[in-house]
């Protein structure tokens, strides 16, 4: 491995473990991301010093992402595994776990939290700031559905804005 490649796969799990996400997972995700061939556990274990048990619930981990996929050879009765190598396609996966995972129950506690809120007369401050609150989580839910529905394309262009987003919504050229 690369000097470059190392520095990648550790940053990667740095910053990963700063997202919640187990630090070997994150390292696991990079080295398949940055290799042209899929590797079998074994290669991955030995190429990372990883337990081969660390090395198989990661993959586990990352599958369920859907972000990594299991690939056959014939002849070889080991599974292989291979990162999604469209990052657009990787990035739309992982923010899609994550709201199912994070956003999507949070918004369902607000929503119970608010209504327990009004039936016991909690403080309006109180009840005003998860209201607050769940407008924001539904609105960017909201948004990432439409966006994630639209043709690769289109949310490529979307995503390039940029301050175009602030002319268009302020009325100033």
């Amino acid at each position: 491995m690369s000097e470059i490649s190392t520095r990648f796969i550790l940053h990667w799990g740095e910053m990963s473990s700063r997202w919640g996400i187990n630090r070997s997972v994150a390292q696991i995700h990079a080295l398949l991301f940055l290799s042209s061939e899929p590797l079998n556990a074994e290669q991955i274990s030995d190429e990372l010093g990883l337990a081969r048990s660390n090395v198989s619930t990661s993959m586990r981990e990352l599958q369920a992402y859907g972000i990594v996929r299991v690939v056959h050879r014939i002849g070889d009765r080991r599974d292989y595994f291979e990162s999604e190598k469209d990052v657009w396609a990787m990035v739309r996966a992982i923010i899609e776990h994550r709201k199912r995972r994070e956003v999507d129950p949070t918004i369902d506690m607000l929503s119970e939290c608010i209504t327990d809120a009004e039936t016991a007369s909690t403080d309006n401050y109180t009840l005003s700031r998860m209201k607050e609150l769940q407008d924001l989580l539904q609105s960017m839910a909201r948004l990432f559905d439409q966006v994630s529905t639209l043709p690769l394309p289109a949310q490529k262009k979307v995503l390039k804005m940029g301050n175009k987003i602030r002319k268009l919504t302020s009325g100033k050229n």
